[in-house]
Formats: structure tokens, sequence, C-alpha cells
């Protein structure tokens, strides 16, 4: 998660916001209590929520899948773009933070969209597939704990349908994905998946320099 683009002036941070992101009030209202919490930096971002909502209009998707809560910026922004019987399936472990955004899912009308799994996201995922959902779902988002993304992606791909997206979160984890003295477990996992997708027969991508980094994938086939 990040919740703005790392190497921007604020100025431009604040250009980009002001004329990219539109806002529903109970997205502003929901940033404004997360920015509060110790742990902000962890929340989407306005202009990955708006990104999210674009490529959600851009594909039709009406069910998605998200991986990694928080407080639920980026779950209220994708209940906003998907049509009033539309489907988030939303994974996360915290009650505690999961909390906080419910007051504004309810505020925005959404709330019914939204399905909150807590516990493990893998478990939750397999238990989807085990449900006979392979292919049913149209967009994803991971943004979760970075030692399992190569797992998430792989469960969210069986998951999504050909010409469904999947969007991966911090996939240039602070620029240290290229620099080979960094060799922790969070970072050695996100070059993981970044190779995975790349060698990915099935999906044309692009990391984009956008946050923390993210991986825009379209599965092309099965």
């Amino acid at each position: 998660m990040a919740s703005e683009t790392y190497g921007l002036t604020p100025e431009i941070q604040q250009y980009l916001r002001d004329l990219s992101v539109r806002e529903h009030p109970a997205q502003v209202s929901l940033r404004a209590e997360t920015d509060t919490m110790e742990q902000s930096v962890m929340s989407s971002s306005p202009e990955m929520g708006n990104f999210m909502q674009l490529l959600i209009g851009m594909i039709g998707a009406s069910r998605c899948l998200e991986v990694g809560v928080f407080t639920g910026y980026g779950t209220l922004s994708m209940a906003l773009a998907v049509p009033d019987d539309g489907l988030i399936r939303a994974f996360d472990i915290s009650e505690e933070w999961t909390s906080v955004g419910v007051p504004y899912w309810r505020e925005a009308g959404v709330e019914h969209k939204i399905d909150l799994r807590l516990g493990a996201a893998g478990d939750g995922l397999r238990e989807r597939l085990d449900a006979g959902e392979a292919g049913s779902y149209d967009f994803a988002f991971i943004d979760a704990d970075k030692v399992n993304y190569p797992s998430y992606y792989r469960l969210c791909m069986e998951l999504i349908r050909p010409g469904g997206i999947v969007l991966l979160d911090n996939t240039l984890w602070n620029w240290d994905v290229a620099d080979p003295s960094v060799t922790d477990p969070d970072t050695e996992a996100i070059r993981k998946v970044n190779q995975i997708v790349f060698d990915d027969p099935r999906v044309q991508q692009s990391i984009v320099p956008f946050g923390d980094g993210c991986t825009l994938v379209v599965k092309l086939r099965d």
C-alpha cells in the first residue's frame, strides 16, 4: 500500500490529486479518519482508488476480489464503481482495521455490495475455487502481506475470467526490488511475483511507476 506516489514533489503530488481524482464524500471522510492512524501509509491512495474505478469501468466489471482491506478505502472505491448488484469479495485478517471502513461503506450506500471475509486470504481464495467460482470474477486487487503475493497471484488468476484484470500493488517496493543488496523476505517475494507475472504466457502486463509501483495484468486466456 502507498498513500502517495513515491519520488514526486509535494506540488506535483497535489496537482495530480487535484486534477485526476473525484472522491465521494464518504471516501474523503474515510481517508481523513485513516490519516489519523499510525499505520495510515498502508491505505490505498486516492489516485489508486480512482485508477481502480477507471479499470473497473473500462471492462464493465461487476464481481471483484480484494486481497488486503486495511480500513477499506480501496474497497469503497471499487464498490462505488460496480453496478448496484455487483460484488466486492474482500479478504483481511484484522477486524479492528476493517471495522473503521464499515460506517463509510454504509454512508455511501454500498455496504450491500461488500462481502468482507475475515481470515487468511489464501484460505478464502481457495474456498472460492472449491465453491466452483473459477473464472467468475472480473477484477482482483492484491495489496496484502508481501510474502504471499506469488500464491495470491496464482489463486486470483484462477478466479479471474479471460479479459479480466489483476492489479498488484507495491511491486516496486520503495524501489528496493532493483537493489540486489536488499534480500529480506518481502522484497524477495515481490521480485518473485514480478518474474512470475512476466513469464506468464496467459497475460499481458505492465509495471506502472505509480504509488509504490503497481503491476497491471490483463488475463488473455486460461
